[in-house]
């Protein structure tokens, strides 16, 4: 045995790249320890070139998990410095490797150092996205070069698994997005509130997360207008970076006379904004055209805040199966009708129990043990 021998070498975003994806890779990573195994994360150098990348930053202004050993090595996008990696990766004599795949963007380096690892080593992907939520034509071409190097593909809901079946033949496995374990505590609401200076005594909807075109946050904004929202006094939150331009949202809020009761924060935010916007709001609000999961739903199951989502596949089997929530039509109208239905006190009661008993389904333990069952068993 190899002395440096891991069981796991993980390779996609970590610290200091900031973002649910590097979120997740260090819950994976501290699970798979907590059950003996011998991990490593390795992260880019370079990830995006800035010209492509529409936010502010790529990086975290947190500190470094602990207890969790992460290398920076590799660049996405130059591949003359590729072939370092391979010799390092080889020195770990890893067991397995894993890619974290969210892009197609990553299948070129992923799929040589797929190709240029040598056999005895297993290779295995967890797919969060296999049909981009923003399409190339390009897409299915290199998501077929990525994975014909793979023994194995896992992904993070049935949708996505039943995607990757088209173009994939061999094993397949279709788990589920797990709760971050290492998340703040729920506040009080009230406090909360009055740390954000939000209103008492008002009912908050919450649309949090990065602001790309295929979440529909046009829609949610409009339902504000449409009844029985119109003459409510009911608030939107809006909390995310803007991938796009501010203006469409604006706009929008400043035609429709909006702007008392629809707060636009485009900045990123950290674990203590989470844990304020979560323990303040009362409900939660996905009303995207198009998703596969989302981390979204499980920041609402931990901080035991109703689902209003959009009736698409994937993204409404949880709120389904576990009654936390209600899924409405893509339009405006729809989407007023259920915020209004969701803020009703039972409602929000019931919703929140259902939340509370079932989010244990969903820890990062059970996920790592039976996703480490379907790779070892490959």
């Amino acid at each position: 045995m190899a002395k440096n021998h891991l069981d796991y070498l993980i390779i996609g975003p970590a610290h200091p790249f900031r973002g649910g994806i590097a979120d997740t890779q260090h819950e994976l990573a501290k699970a798979l320890q907590k059950k003996g195994k011998k991990i490593e994360l390795l992260t880019f150098t370079k990830l995006y070139p800035k010209v492509f990348f529409p936010g502010k930053t790529q990086f975290s202004n947190q500190i470094s998990p602990k207890k969790l050993i992460i290398t920076q090595l590799l660049h996405a996008y130059n591949p003359m410095k590729w072939p370092r990696v391979i010799k390092y990766i080889c020195s770990k004599s890893p067991k397995v490797v894993v890619f974290r795949y969210y892009t197609p963007f990553l299948a070129f380096v992923y799929a040589w150092i797929a190709r240029n690892l040598p056999k005895s080593i297993k290779k295995v992907a967890i797919v969060d996205n296999w049909i981009p939520h923003e399409t190339s034509w390009i897409d299915k071409k290199l998501n077929l070069l990525f994975s014909k190097y793979l023994d194995c593909i896992s992904s993070l809901s049935l949708f996505v698994a039943d995607q990757i079946k088209d173009n994939f033949d061999g094993p397949v496995w279709a788990g589920f997005h797990p709760i971050n374990s290492n998340l703040l505590p729920i506040l009080d609401q009230k406090k909360a509130r009055l740390k954000l200076k939000w209103d008492i005594e008002v009912p908050y909807v919450l649309f949090f997360g990065l602001i790309r075109k295929y979440k529909g946050l046009e829609l949610l904004i409009r339902a504000f207008n449409e009844a029985p929202l119109i003459d409510k006094n009911i608030k939107l939150y809006v909390a995310g970076e803007c991938y796009e331009d501010k203006k469409k949202y604006t706009q929008i809020v400043e035609t429709l006379n909006l702007d008392k009761r629809v707060v636009l924060d485009f900045n990123f935010k950290n674990k203590t904004d989470i844990q304020l916007l979560f323990s303040a709001c009362d409900i939660v609000a996905q009303t995207y055209h198009k998703a596969t999961q989302s981390g979204v739903t499980p920041l609402a199951y931990y901080y035991q805040k109703p689902l209003l989502v959009s009736d698409i596949e994937s993204l409404n089997t949880t709120i389904i199966n576990d009654h936390t929530g209600l899924t409405v039509k893509k339009d405006s109208k729809s989407i007023a009708a259920g915020i209004y239905k969701v803020l009703g006190k039972k409602n929000i009661k019931n919703f929140s129990e259902n939340m509370r008993k079932t989010s244990i389904k969903y820890n990062w333990s059970t996920f790592s043990e039976q996703w480490d069952r379907f790779v070892s068993e490959i």
